[in-house]
């Protein structure tokens, strides 16, 4: 079953971030260790939902930092705080240059029906 979220409605317009990075066996220590003082900084921003470090099974080169926020606005304005500026910038500037921010279209809770949402993009700018 699929469902449109009527325009105004109180389904979330999350937006997911995907930093991918490619980081060498030698240099994984230290690359977890930027990595979860960068997780931190971001965390205690308002407008975070969630976060997690991840790495590819098949290629343990390959590794992502991925977070949740409540809208474009409130993971923007995250970018501005000191503390991101001094443990998330550094790291989120090694990641792969490749589009990296994305909005929610549709969603589904377990057992739940496809709900479908419109683009957030210029709906409401002041978010």
């Amino acid at each position: 079953m699929v469902t449109v979220a009527p325009v105004g409605s109180a389904y979330p317009r999350h937006m997911l971030v995907l930093n991918r990075f490619v980081v060498p066996p030698d240099t994984q220590d230290g690359f977890t260790e930027q990595a979860h003082a960068a997780l931190a900084a971001l965390a205690a921003c308002p407008g975070y939902l969630s976060g997690r470090l991840t790495r590819a099974l098949e290629d343990t080169t390959a590794w992502t930092l991925v977070t949740e926020w409540e809208s474009v606005g409130a993971y923007r304005r995250a970018l501005g705080a000191f503390d991101v500026k001094v443990h998330a910038t550094p790291l989120l500037a090694r990641s792969l240059d490749e589009p990296s921010a994305f909005e929610t279209l549709a969603g589904a809770a377990p057992g739940e029906a496809v709900v479908i949402t419109g683009s957030d993009r210029a709906a409401e700018p002041w978010r």
